[in-house]
């Protein structure tokens, strides 16, 4: 099949980008370089995917002709995202990345009329503080993402619902492990461990509780939709790892891989932070035969082994 990834230069797009070339099908990734964090790291990841076989194209979803861009596709997996708490990141960028370029895209495979299926990537963030229930649950978002997120799957819904385009959402849980975005704890983690530099936490974070979804067993769960494409259009689903660890869990675990200990500094808590994500996966496991498999030690090996390989001493 042809297939077209939004994002493919970020963690998640970048991997099933590469998945799916393998695979057999013909790809081709797009993304726009965001400057929310150094384009050093998705240079490595593009690096990767255009070994893999993808075809790679710098675009913006706001601005350029995406009737152009996605002629020929059978499928779109949407993960470009403005994603994250960042405080200097300023509303307006949540409604272009995460609204705007979404309907662009949708109001594009409207009129295109041959893609036979929309992946839209979501997040457990939509659900607020507490992210625990199933597909039915009231999403309750408290930051610009998820509000923003939750406004473009709804969206995608609704061009599903009136205009028949077949959707399919995904809210990834907490996704960790190789390409990881700099900016989030893990990889700050490594980081501030392996380059002997303080690591902000955020006051109370080692009690949160996640759902630690590791980057393979996200990809297992977009290539289960494409394989139950008939199946799944139309539906919402919650992909996440349903053994939760804290935090404070994910740090010792850490620590002990790299044998070290963090220098923490603690700061104020964050606004917008998840308290608890703990994915309800049982709708997953039923329609599309989702199992997770990869554990937080192994996950976090993974992360560590690509972190010296790929990054340390050389962004």
């Amino acid at each position: 099949m042809n297939i077209l990834i939004t994002g493919a230069a970020g963690a998640i797009g970048s991997h099933v980008a590469e998945a799916l070339a393998r695979a057999g099908h013909t790809v081709r990734g797009v993304d726009s370089f965001d400057p929310y964090y150094d384009r050093g790291f998705k240079e490595i990841n593009v690096g990767d995917i255009k070994k893999a076989g993808v075809q790679f194209v710098e675009a913006d979803l706001c601005t350029a002709d995406l009737v152009y861009l996605i002629e020929g596709a059978d499928v779109i997996y949407h993960f470009a995202a403005q994603p994250g708490l960042a405080a200097h990141v300023p509303f307006s960028k949540y409604v272009d990345n995460n609204i705007i370029a979404t309907q662009r895209l949708l109001e594009a495979i409207k009129q295109v009329g041959s893609v036979k299926l929309f992946v839209h990537a979501s997040t457990s963030s939509v659900y607020g503080k507490q992210a625990s229930g199933d597909e039915t649950t009231e999403p309750k978002p408290t930051s610009y993402y998820g509000v923003t997120k939750l406004a473009g799957e709804q969206l995608a819904l609704a061009y599903h619902r009136e205009q028949g385009v077949p959707v399919v959402v995904l809210r990834l849980f907490s996704v960790y492990g190789e390409r990881d975005r700099p900016e989030k704890l893990y990889h700050k983690f490594i980081n501030s461990v392996l380059n002997k530099k303080s690591f902000t936490l955020y006051e109370g974070a080692e009690t949160h509780v996640r759902s630690y979804t590791h980057i393979a067993d996200g990809v297992d769960s977009c290539l289960l939709v494409l394989e139950k494409r008939q199946q799944v259009v139309g539906e919402i689903f919650n992909i996440g790892n349903d053994k939760t660890i804290s935090t404070g869990e994910g740090i010792a675990i850490l620590e002990h891989i790299l044998g070290e200990k963090a220098n923490i500094t603690r700061m104020p808590a964050r606004s917008g932070d998840q308290i608890e994500t703990a994915a309800n996966i049982s709708k997953a496991r039923r329609l599309l035969g989702y199992d997770p498999k990869i554990r937080p030690e192994e996950g976090l090996t993974r992360q560590v082994v690509w972190y010296r390989a790929k990054v340390h001493g050389k962004i």
